[in-house]
């Protein structure tokens, strides 16, 4: 179970095929010296992986991983085709810092400080970094900014479901914080090239990094929660439809239960049932696979039976326009 950073992905498969060791990671390979994360490297170790006899999967996190898995039971249990996906993470929380990153700083930085980029009518479209913006109700937290982002599950979700006609990914921000993270980009302190300092060569975003509080001291006194889901719209039985799966996570809750906050809960809970998975031979093939390659069932009842219950709602209209 791969959960160190990134940059680290392709070291770690090498060393599963050196030692024949399934692999599981839940965040796709991203260089270190370019902000640039997606699935072909990973992807060009298919035929390694199946020659050897092993099994890598990638993105058993939240988004990527129950979101690709979401998508996946909505395609086979709602639809008989999905035309329009839209992913929305929210994090309701309050942590009561001024500012800090809810997992490892330099790689959410990196993250939202790329240009948007979504699917649609079978290419790419990129827009300005957070610069396309829907205010979204979600459920149990209020309406809140969303703002488009690429996310790595995007491209694995359009290549294996080809019908799709337009895939997105929205996440939360509040004013707070992009002020903030403005601040910081503006005398650049989100940069991922070296500087001088003192005689050495420092990188603005790693010393930030150290600065900020660390991701797993939030927990305590943590308050409110997530949402996060899945917009699906498609055609059952040649009508039009809309559904809405998701799941809330309660920090305070996942604080008292494993002294951690929820967005690092909604990582590790999935990883564990991936594994599972892999380890009772439910989801076991050798290859490089991504989660919505397998059946979702087994893993969607496991994440009701772990803390992670998940509810559909069927809306009347998309809170998006096509």
């Amino acid at each position: 179970i791969n959960l160190a950073l990134p940059y680290q992905d392709l070291p770690i498969m090498d060393a599963c095929l050196a030692t024949g060791t399934d692999y599981l990671d839940t965040a796709n390979y991203e260089p270190k010296d370019e902000a640039k994360f997606e699935y072909s490297w990973q992807w060009a170790y298919q035929d390694k992986f199946k020659d050897a006899g092993i099994m890598a999967l990638l993105g058993s996190g939240f988004d990527p991983g129950v979101t690709n898995v979401y998508t996946a039971y909505a395609a086979k249990h709602y639809f008989d085709e999905v035309h329009y996906l839209d992913i929305v993470d929210c994090n309701g929380g309050d942590h009561g810092q001024a500012f800090a990153t809810n997992f490892n700083p330099e790689i959410n930085i990196r993250e939202i400080t790329q240009r948007g980029r979504f699917w649609e009518n079978g290419e790419w479209k990129e827009t300005d970094p957070l610069s396309v913006r829907e205010d979204l109700d979600y459920q149990n937290i209020g309406v809140r900014a969303s703002y488009l982002m690429f996310h790595e599950e995007l491209e694995s979700l359009v290549k294996h479901f080809p019908t799709l006609k337009r895939a997105r990914f929205w996440m939360t921000f509040g004013d707070a914080y992009l002020t903030h993270l403005r601040v910081l980009e503006g005398v650049g302190m989100t940069s991922i090239e070296p500087v001088e300092f003192q005689g050495q060569k420092i990188v603005p975003l790693e010393f930030l990094k150290a600065v900020l509080p660390n991701p797993g001291s939030l927990a305590e006194g943590y308050t409110g929660m997530t949402c996060i889901g899945t917009y699906i719209t498609g055609i059952k039985d040649g009508k039009e439809k809309t559904i809405f799966i998701y799941n809330n996570c309660d920090h305070a809750k996942c604080n008292d239960e494993v002294g951690a906050q929820a967005v690092s809960y909604t990582t590790g809970v999935p990883a564990m049932i991936g594994a599972a998975l892999m380890l009772d031979g439910t989801w076991k093939q050798p290859g490089v696979w991504n989660m919505e390659q397998f059946d979702p069932d087994p893993f969607m009842e496991m994440l009701n039976e772990h803390g992670l219950p998940w509810h559909v709602i069927e809306c009347e209209e998309s809170p998006f326009k096509k």
